[in-house]
């Protein structure tokens, strides 16, 4: 097959992405969506990369980051309409980096999420800390990596929190702050229906954000069988059959607090020691087949 691998800047995930590729006989391609544009036209949609027409690809990845959501989702929506094969589709991207809107949809797909309040601009701070309590976590909706998270440990602080969101004029989350599970995260790894890995993150010191981005520390761990059911009910909720669920354990069970549509696998291959790259490829190979079989079929 021919893969291209739509990525903004190259990395290990991408490396070990090529490095399975290659290793069963694919051609693979590495495209930096930012300095890829596109032809719009009556039945002729097409992209072009430094110049050049993409054509003939079975397949791509997409590796797309925050920061250039939008931009990059556009370029995969295009590929989509040229019929190219994608494991991950624009618009489960666009949903996964909406915080909002991912988490309306996992508690409408009856997933278990952290009790949350969103708003923009009010004079009801009060009323909205009154609903999630203190402590507190107040993020942005555009947070991400652990950035643009805050704990709120008094009713003070998060009133001076919120306020200087307003500052920026942007919308925000509150969320309750699950003391039982401070600094402490999980990460499942979902490759079609199946956990291919999980591990456990740790924050250093007190801090009670668990990302590896923020000095984290990560060790394997067994998922029972509701944590392993809450991270596929995620997964399906989002549309995003490759994917990394983030949640954490509470006294009233999993708590999903991330789908996350391009997930590393640094730190999880290093942690588990799991072929996650190869898992990947092996399902881009069987529901690619299976899509152009189904097509020439329908032709």
């Amino acid at each position: 097959m021919r893969i291209g691998i739509i990525t903004r800047v190259p990395g290990y995930t991408v490396k070990r992405l090529r490095e399975e590729a290659h290793k069963r006989g694919h051609d693979v391609q590495t495209i930096k969506y930012p300095e890829c544009y596109v032809e719009i036209q009556q039945d002729r949609p097409s992209v072009s990369y430094r110049g050049k027409e993409l054509a003939d690809f079975d397949a791509i990845i997409p590796r797309i980051m925050p920061g250039m959501t939008p931009y990059g989702a556009a370029i995969i929506r295009q590929f989509e309409m040229m019929g190219v094969y994608t494991p991950v589709r624009s618009i489960a991207i666009t949903r996964s980096r909406d915080k909002l809107r991912a988490l309306q949809l996992l508690s409408k797909a009856q997933v278990g999420i952290p009790k949350t309040v969103f708003s923009r601009e009010t004079d009801a701070v009060d009323d909205l800390i009154d609903h999630v309590g203190v402590p507190a976590i107040i993020k942005l909706t555009s947070s991400t990596q652990g950035n643009g998270v805050v704990l709120a440990e008094t009713k003070k602080a998060a009133k001076s929190v919120i306020q200087a969101f307003y500052v920026n004029d942007t919308s925000f989350l509150i969320q309750e702050f699950v003391k039982e599970s401070a600094g402490v995260d999980i990460r499942a790894f979902v490759v079609g229906n199946q956990i291919v890995a999980s591990m456990e993150r740790q924050s250093l010191d007190d801090d009670f954000r668990s990302n590896i981005h923020q000095g984290g520390t990560g060790r394997v761990v067994k998922l029972t069988e509701v944590e392993k059911k809450t991270a596929l009910r995620a997964a399906k909720a989002m549309g995003l059959p490759i994917c990394g669920v983030d949640l954490m354990r509470s006294e009233r069970g999993p708590l999903v607090l991330e789908v996350n549509s391009a997930p590393g696998l640094e730190g999880i291959e290093a942690v588990t020691g799991r072929n996650i790259a190869g898992k990947i490829i092996e399902y881009i190979e069987q529901n690619a087949k299976r899509r152009n079989k189904k097509d020439k079929v329908g032709a």
